[in-house]
């Protein structure tokens, strides 16, 4: 089973979120959702702005086996997107925790990140999908 980084809070629709500074916060696929997806092709994300809800569609990631919806993990204001994803997709699959990063979000107030799933509770999901 793969290893997720300890510092991060999951989704059960395997986002991940890394608390940045204040208020904002760091958004993307973990390397299980990568994996599954198979090779990405394009990344659709949210534009800078845009107000996103915990739990609801935001963008879409297809990949050569299918398209994805992609999940806010948090409520909040797009604060940042990697535009890098423009010419290099792939990115998500190569490095899922680090430059394959999706968006930066300005959480709502009251945020709390403790109601999404640590790594050995995402850890556990993963294993009873499979």
């Amino acid at each position: 089973m793969p290893d997720f980084p300890e510092d991060l809070k999951y989704t059960t629709e395997h986002e991940w979120v890394r608390q940045g500074n204040e208020s904002t916060v760091r958004v993307g696929v973990t390397d299980y959702a990568a994996e599954q997806l198979g090779d990405i092709v394009f990344v659709s994300l949210p534009a800078v702005g845009d107000d996103v809800t915990a739990g609801d569609a935001c963008g879409e990631l297809e990949s050569t086996k299918s398209v994805s919806d992609l999940f806010s993990p948090v409520s909040g204001t797009v604060a940042a997107i990697n535009g890098q994803l423009d010419d290099s997709p792939e990115l998500v699959n190569s490095d899922a925790y680090g430059d394959g990063w999706l968006f930066d979000v300005e959480t709502a107030d009251g945020t709390d990140l403790d109601a999404l799933l640590d790594a050995d509770a995402y850890a556990e999901h993963v294993e009873s999908a499979t």
